[in-house]
């Protein structure tokens, strides 16, 4: 029997699933950038026969995967922002209200 939220609709059991894939891809996009960025400075150099076109392929590499990474840190960074305006994660008022209360009575 499939589990149910409180409006009686069936949880999602592949989002948790895509969820974890997407912080696992992250690495492997790091890998895959960089060894694309050898690659085609391979290419350039067999093409021009000029050894320095390699290093410009792994600059472009390694310039891909700075970004991989500023895209997934952008794209958690979002859903960051987004959860803490809901009101249950509001904890700065929370604690705002608690440092009121110990102040204002005197415990000597």
């Amino acid at each position: 029997m499939a589990k149910t939220n409180e409006e009686g609709q069936k949880k999602p059991r592949i989002k948790p699933i895509i969820e974890a894939a997407d912080g696992l891809s992250l690495g492997i996009s790091i890998v895959v950038a960089v060894l694309m960025g050898v690659g085609i400075g391979w290419l350039l150099k067999s093409l021009t026969e000029v050894f320095w076109t390699f290093w410009i392929g792994v600059g472009i590499g390694i310039a891909a995967a700075i970004l991989n990474v500023y895209k997934a840190y952008a794209k958690e960074y979002k859903a960051y922002e987004e959860l803490a305006k809901e009101p249950r994660y509001a904890i700065k008022k929370q604690l705002d209200d608690e440092d009121d209360d110990e102040y204002s009575q005197t415990n000597y």
